[in-house]
């Protein structure tokens, strides 16, 4: 049950640097309200909204920004009109890339993806030309330095992860990835820190059914891309089949 590299897609997390909150904050507001708007607002009977809210509370957003966002989210406070959506582009190398965002206007959010691909030498793609190279996973990430002594075995963690449901585990260092379904997230999220452990992340992603390799021009070329997708406000989150 080992993690292999071609189960393993990119993704590019955003900058946490000072500089940058106000904009992460933005769009984790976002996450938030849309989780709200489709499931309630209570985090506890909303695992959408609960995953939302924990990850938000990981990079120190203030608890006001939080209960703002499921306020717009039930309608308790005016808002935008916020829909999820997902861009489907090839990148420099013809790497696959999807790119998932939260909008208030689908065209004019389209139309900045769009221009931002053309002038970074990628490329927007018909729906579903990329996404069958994805499969659609929840994903789980404990870093082993961070467990308590007792858990410092990976074997141990391993196991642990199987018992919880998971269909795959990949090992990058210290950084565990354990893949699930995304319907079982929530349940093996609370069943691994039922053992004692630490999660440091849990989200649904895109993970690529391969993995390709490309040229260090063209990486240098595709990190730029990544870069200017992570600025756009609409943009949450970015998936590649780039090889790590």
């Amino acid at each position: 049950m080992s993690g292999h590299s071609h189960f393993k897609s990119i993704k590019h997390q955003k900058d946490i640097a000072d500089a940058k909150k106000g904009k992460i904050f933005s769009k984790m507001a976002r996450v938030i309200t849309i989780a709200a708007k489709e499931k309630g607002g209570d985090p506890e009977a909303n695992g959408k909204l609960k995953i939302a809210v924990e990850q938000a509370k990981s990079f120190n957003m203030p608890r006001e920004n939080i209960d703002r966002a499921i306020q717009k989210g039930t309608g308790e406070l005016a808002g935008e009109n916020l829909e999820e959506v997902v861009f489907e582009a090839y990148g420099p190398g013809g790497i696959a890339i999807i790119i998932e965002g939260i909008v208030d206007n689908k065209n004019r959010a389209l139309g900045d993806v769009k221009q931002i691909l053309n002038q970074q030498n990628g490329k927007l793609a018909g729906e579903g030309s990329v996404r069958w190279m994805f499969d659609r996973k929840g994903v789980i990430t404990i870093d082993f330095k961070s467990q308590v002594s007792s858990l410092k075995n990976k074997e141990n963690i391993e196991l642990e992860a199987i018992e919880a449901g998971a269909e795959d585990i990949y090992w990058d260092n210290d950084i565990l990835d354990i893949y699930t379904k995304v319907e079982n997230l929530e349940t093996a999220k609370k069943t691994l820190e039922g053992k004692g452990l630490k999660i440091d992340s849990v989200k649904p992603a895109w993970i690529a059914k391969e993995t390709v390799e490309i040229n260090e021009k063209e990486k240098e070329s595709c990190q730029k891309l990544f870069e200017a997708l992570d600025e756009n406000d609409t943009v949450q989150d970015i998936y590649s089949n780039l090889r790590a």
